[in-house]
């Protein structure tokens, strides 16, 4: 069997999950297992929700594995289902933070050692506070294209928008992010002249 976007082994194992078979679903979750809890981890923010959220996830999964379209690629399908669940997991706790750390490359500290490493906690910190400020439409944008590394294309279809306004999101987003480091810098600066 071929299908559009999946690998022939893939597909047949897609197949025969659903229709019950629960080796099949086990070696699909053993496929996907890491990129779910890395989303879910990027996105919730502790590695206990990442868990929890990834079970939910695989549960919902295999619920809505007879919906599949078998034209359409089944990590972006995976991803999506993952993505929304964690949407709705912040929308009930009401913005919560995800670690910008691994997700925006200019985040992380450059220097190593103990000095670094307080750099280091000290930037994540900053990153938590600013991305607490963002709308949280600009979170799942930005999370999939800087953390799972998705195309604008992969993510409008996750999150069921256009591409241009997945474009724009994260263009929104990093201009939103560069202006409050900017103000964060700048008290920075002032408190240490006084």
């Amino acid at each position: 069997m071929v299908a559009y976007g999946i690998h022939t082994e893939e597909a047949v194992l897609i197949e025969a999950a659903k229709t019950g078979d629960q080796e099949a679903f086990r070696q699909i979750v053993e496929r996907y297992q890491g990129a779910v809890y890395n989303l879910a981890y990027r996105m919730l923010g502790t590695p206990e929700e990442a868990e929890d959220a990834a079970q939910e996830i695989f549960v919902r999964i295999y619920r809505q594995l007879g919906r599949y379209d078998m034209e359409r690629k089944f990590s972006t399908w995976t991803l999506a289902i993952a993505t929304n669940y964690c949407i709705d997991q912040l929308r009930r706790r009401r913005m919560q933070f995800v670690p910008l750390q691994n997700i925006i490359p200019w985040a992380r500290a450059r220097e190593s050692g103990p000095e670094g490493e307080a750099l280091s906690s000290e930037s994540r910190d900053e990153m938590q506070r600013l991305l607490k400020r963002l709308p949280e439409k600009y979170r799942a944008p930005l999370v999939l294209r800087y953390w799972e590394e998705l195309s604008c294309a992969e993510i409008a279809e996750i999150l069921g928008v256009p591409e241009g306004t997945i474009k724009t999101q994260i263009h929104r987003a990093r201009k939103q992010l560069g202006k409050m480091l900017e103000g964060a810098e700048e008290r920075q600066d002032a408190l240490s002249r006084v």
